[in-house]
């Protein structure tokens, strides 16, 4: 009796590890990011877009909220997380420099204008002027990047900054109170500084290229091919359709945003929107690793090229 029992229970539980395998390979979980301004990807869930190319397969969507790209590559990593609809460069380097195989599978946007480094009202006036001075913001990030490059521009170096890792709305209460003498800002958090009257010292624009992509694990990749490739067809018709009905993606966008029809024309104005990378984007790539690798944040050197598919290239 004891042995049939035993059998029994195993029995169950191997049904159930196989229903749950089941269940996991007939649910697509991808990640929804919408800042800074991911406009096509706010787009394709407002919209249903994903779910109608899925549903063809008979798979359904599980959305979640994980904005830090280290933490998509870690969902990746451990298999909690197929598609990652937007992740920075930054962390999709990190993550393979770990032996973490993320691969970008789309384009999304080269962001110059959308970061930038903010000293409040009556500080300093430059970048010059932050030596000695204290500066929050995300450790390890694309706004780093630009402060370090920003700082080295103007014949500093990160040691001449007491840097203090700091989220962005941390970051900016900080400089607001006065806690630290500048914040380094994204999105509407840098329109809202500059309309009162805080000093924008550098964006990226000649100091990195921001490059966000949309990203997927190579076991999903390799397993469900048909999934990514119905992931791409919808990036695709988000896109599309943001481009040819611009006024009501801005207003979807807004709402999605909690921000002004104004601030979210401007942000989009910003936001160079991309669909495929280029020689040049693999180029800016190599100078975020070395960024990385010189300031200690990635230990291992990856091949840049390897971590495009096609798809993500032209």
């Amino acid at each position: 009796m004891k042995r049939i029992s035993s059998f029994l229970l195993a029995t169950a539980a191997t049904l159930c590890l196989t229903a749950a395998a089941f269940a996991s390979e007939k649910t697509l979980r991808i990640c929804y990011v919408k800042s800074p301004f991911n406009l096509q990807h706010i787009v394709m869930k407002e919209r249903g877009i994903l779910e109608k190319h899925l549903e063809k397969l008979g798979v359904s969507v599980k959305w979640y909220d994980i904005n830090s790209g280290a933490a998509q590559a870690q969902a990746m990593a451990s298999g909690d997380l197929d598609v990652s609809g937007v992740m920075n460069s930054t962390s999709a380097l990190i993550a393979n420099g770990e032996g973490n195989p993320v691969k970008i599978v789309a384009g999304v946007s080269r962001p110059l204008e959308v970061f930038g480094i903010v000293a409040p009202k009556g500080g300093v006036k430059s970048i010059a002027e932050l030596k000695g001075k204290t500066v929050a913001g995300p450790k390890g990030t694309v706004l780093h990047q630009i402060l370090v490059s920003a700082l080295k521009a103007n014949g500093l170096s990160a040691r001449d900054v007491k840097f203090v890792q700091m989220g962005i709305p941390k970051g900016v209460a900080a400089m607001k109170n006065g806690s630290v003498d500048a914040a380094l800002v994204a999105a509407n958090f840098l329109i809202n500084c500059s309309n009162e009257g805080d000093t924008v010292l550098a964006t990226a624009k000649g100091f990195a290229v921001p490059k966000l992509m949309m990203t997927a694990s190579e076991r999903f990749i390799q397993e469900h091919p048909e999934q990514l490739e119905a992931v791409l067809a919808a990036h695709e018709e988000a896109t599309v359709w943001m481009e040819q009905n611009h006024a009501e993606a801005i207003a979807i966008g807004a709402k999605e945003q909690g921000i002004s029809l104004a601030d979210a024309e401007k942000l989009f104005n910003w936001t160079v929107f991309v669909r495929r990378f280029d020689e040049n984007d693999l180029k800016t790539m190599e100078d975020d690793q070395q960024f990385l690798i010189d300031n200690g944040m990635m230990r291992n050197r990856v091949d840049v090229r390897s971590l495009f598919l096609p798809s993500a290239l032209k």
